[in-house]
């Protein structure tokens, strides 16, 4: 039964991949009929082709979906993770949109330059989650996927090159260099997962960090403060900390709730939830965090957070419940080992209690 289980996953994924294979020859083809022969502006194949996929006549989480399909190596169950949807619902999208482009006849060709803003968030966005994908994988043995972080990282390279001038282009290389930074730190020697408290900071990568720093600092000079700016001056905070206790807590907190107003989010709401309990207390952020559940029930993400909360303030058989709902949530195999890891804690503590 195994054997032959293996064996339908193995011929999903080859179909999937002829059927990404045939959708970039499609787009290929389509924008070779519309180039003129004369130079690109875009040195890169796979950036050109990423622009092209984010045309604005898709509706932006479709577009952004399509393209993370087709050029960016996720399964439909990964970019519906992403999305916080059920696969179905991701697949349905995904179907429409491409039904769309047919029936439209929506001509796949990257834009002139005067038209390229107006698809540049979309493209921000698939490199941002191509890179989310890469550091923290949804499913897999591996907690990282250095090809996924490595190549968004690099593809953020040469848009940077080709608009300098964009303060969130450089805000969103500075972010992913800031987390690239502690990729090293995050597992230990015998691959079990590391928090950002208990890391080894000596193995954190500095040179990444004073690039984001400095790339940051660059960001901060043009007065734009978008979305991908707040997120990595976040992580500037963590990075400029030589040790976990000297963390501006209250200092990441104000940046989470300046990005919430900047865009209404559940899980920015969370992670502004966990700051304030490292800044103010574990009953404090429990406060935040609690009226988002019936939101995020399938959110492995925040059941972790309650659970870690919950034991914090010694409601050790809250906490457990919580961290048996994530584990039931969480696919990726070294998750799945740590919250193993704390549950087994938190049980023995229950069983020690008087």
């Amino acid at each position: 039964m195994t054997a032959r289980n293996r064996a339908i996953d193995r011929l999903r994924r080859d179909r999937r991949l002829a059927e990404k294979r045939e959708a970039i020859a499609q787009l290929a083809a389509l924008e070779a009929e519309g180039d003129d022969q004369k130079e690109h502006p875009f040195p890169d194949d796979r950036l050109r082709l990423i622009f092209t996929c984010c045309h604005p006549a898709l509706a932006p989480e479709a577009r952004v979906a399509l393209t993370l399909w087709t050029l960016g190596g996720l399964t439909t169950e990964e970019i519906a993770r992403a999305f916080l949807v059920g696969e179905t619902t991701m697949a349905q999208r995904l179907v429409r949109a491409k039904r769309k482009i047919k029936i439209a006849a929506i001509p796949y060709r990257v834009p002139p330059d005067h038209l390229l803003p107006e698809r540049l968030r979309s493209v921000l966005s698939v490199l941002y989650l191509v890179f989310n994908e890469g550091y923290a994988a949804t499913s897999g043995d591996a907690l990282v996927r250095r090809d996924l972080c490595a190549e968004a990282i690099r593809l953020t390279r040469v848009l940077a090159g080709l608009m300098p001038a964009e303060p969130e282009v450089m805000s969103l290389l500075a972010l992913m260099l800031l987390h690239d930074a502690r990729r090293a730190a995050r597992l230990s020697e015998a691959g079990d997962l590391v928090l950002l408290e208990d890391q080894d900071r000596g193995r954190w990568d500095h040179a990444e960090i004073e690039e984001g720093v400095a790339l940051i600092g660059q960001s901060a000079r043009t007065g734009h403060r978008g979305i991908y700016h707040l997120q990595a001056a976040i992580a500037a905070e963590h990075g400029r900390a030589p040790r976990a206790e000297d963390t501006d807590w209250r200092r990441i907190a104000a940046l989470y709730q300046e990005l919430a107003r900047a865009i209404p989010s559940l899980v920015v709401e969370l992670n502004r939830a966990v700051a304030v309990a490292m800044a103010e207390g574990p009953a404090a952020g429990l406060a935040l965090i609690t009226p988002l559940e019936a939101d995020l029930a399938r959110y492995h993400h925040f059941h972790a957070a309650r659970a870690d909360l919950l034991r914090r303030l010694g409601r050790l058989d809250e906490a457990a419940a919580a961290y048996e709902r994530a584990l039931g949530l969480t696919a990726n195999a070294v998750e799945r080992r740590f919250l193993r890891r704390r549950l087994a804690e938190v049980r023995a503590h229950c069983t020690e209690a008087p």
